[in-house]
């Protein structure tokens, strides 16, 4: 696809080459559904723990993406994701959590940064938004959730507001990544979440959503996130967006609306990786 920011290194895995190309130890991509060894309606690369797959089978898909990535399943950390706005700046104390078991996982958080080293930073997808957040100057990375309630919520938002505020990063040296998810060609919405749309944006909100049929609306969620990094200040040339749509594509992704609720999850995932031999 032309300008498609995500290319696939494998059946499995997709990476963000012009990323990886401006810091050598820097991993950053998002998997795909294949490769795996779930079966049913998790089938295969499900990496989700908490949608009622074989726990040892989800476990086991981890360890071949953390094999592929050749970053210890130990170093991953993962949230507790609950559609809120919450973002916890990651240390070597959180190594682990998640990775094995669900309840271990950092509590109720949909968004995650670090600048440590040798920590794969991991959140879970089946349509919703995935957005990467990378400062190089400040050897800062980050991950957020956003479906629509933490579309609205703002958590892109909250994200750069504590880099900016926090972090003292400067806007303009910070890179943002759109990632797969359900596009605008299969999302459709009611007037209520139209609605909470209206709340959050003080401009013309008829950009992110067409009225299809009387009160269904289709819902650009991609475009409403980046204009969420526009006015906070981000460069236009700084972000990048996917064009690949998670309920089209069927070969490639787990979808929640189109898999009517029984399906497997994908990952986002960012990392500075340093000093790691092969491991599983």
């Amino acid at each position: 696809m032309k300008n498609e920011p995500f290319l696939k290194k494998d059946v499995s895995i997709f990476s963000i080459p012009e990323w990886e190309k401006r810091n050598p130890i820097l991993i950053v991509g998002f998997t795909t559904k294949r490769g795996g060894f779930s079966k049913g309606p998790y089938h295969s690369l499900n990496v989700g723990l908490h949608v009622k797959d074989d726990h040892e089978t989800v476990v086991q898909n981890r360890r071949e993406i953390a094999r592929k990535l050749n970053f210890p399943l130990s170093n991953w950390v993962f949230a507790d994701q609950v559609h809120d706005c919450h973002i916890e700046k990651v240390t070597s104390e959180h190594k682990g959590a998640g990775t094995i078991h669900y309840d271990d996982a950092i509590k109720k958080t949909d968004g995650l940064y670090t600048n440590e080293q040798n920590l794969l930073l991991s959140l879970c997808f089946a349509d919703c938004v995935p957005l990467y957040f990378f400062a190089p100057k400040h050897h800062m990375i980050g991950l957020a959730h956003a479906g629509w309630r933490g579309t609205v919520k703002n958590i892109a938002g909250e994200m750069l507001q504590v880099w900016i505020k926090k972090e003292k990063v400067l806007p303009k040296d910070i890179y943002v990544a759109i990632g797969p998810s359900i596009g605008p060609c299969c999302y459709k919405v009611d007037r209520k979440v139209i609605a909470e749309v209206e709340k959050l944006f003080g401009f013309d909100v008829g950009l992110f959503y067409e009225e299809v049929e009387e009160g269904q609306f289709l819902l650009n969620l991609l475009e409403m996130n980046k204009a969420i990094c526009l006015n906070e200040g981000i460069p236009e040339k700084n972000i990048l967006t996917s064009s690949y749509c998670t309920s089209c594509q069927e070969n490639d992704f787990f979808s929640h609306r189109r898999d009517q609720g029984k399906t497997g999850r994908m990952m986002s995932f960012i990392g500075f990786k340093e000093g790691f031999s092969f491991c599983r």
